[in-house]
């Protein structure tokens, strides 16, 4: 057996970790406290599970684990919460112009940081 064929068997053999109690009430906590809040589910790859991102209405964003789709969509229904799959739709526009936003005034904290 080669390297890659074992590595295909581990990838089929590998279980994904039940939700977590402080994953989904995080999530619960974060949407209660902001408004127009999404979410976005994000398959599972070799080396993540199954995430979705909470994105809400100015592009803040937070991510956590979650069982799979079926949960996810549950998740989201109880909370009132739109659901959308990444592969699908991608990213909003507006969590990737808040993560620009957070750069640069990362940036200008630490030059400010170096000028004291």
């Amino acid at each position: 057996m080669g390297l890659f064929e074992r590595l295909r068997r581990r990838g089929r053999s590998r279980r994904t970790r039940p939700e977590r109690n402080q994953d989904t009430e995080h999530l619960r906590q974060w949407a209660a406290q902001r408004r127009g809040v999404e979410g976005f589910l994000e398959p599972p790859t070799p080396v993540t599970e199954t995430t979705i991102v909470f994105v809400a209405h100015d592009g803040e964003w937070t991510r956590r684990r979650i069982e799979g789709r079926d949960a996810a969509i549950r998740f989201t229904h109880r909370l009132g919460v739109p659901f959308y799959e990444v592969n699908k739709v991608g990213y909003p526009q507006r969590m990737r112009d808040y993560q620009r936003k957070q750069r640069v005034l990362r940036r200008r904290e630490y030059r400010r940081g170096l000028e004291k």
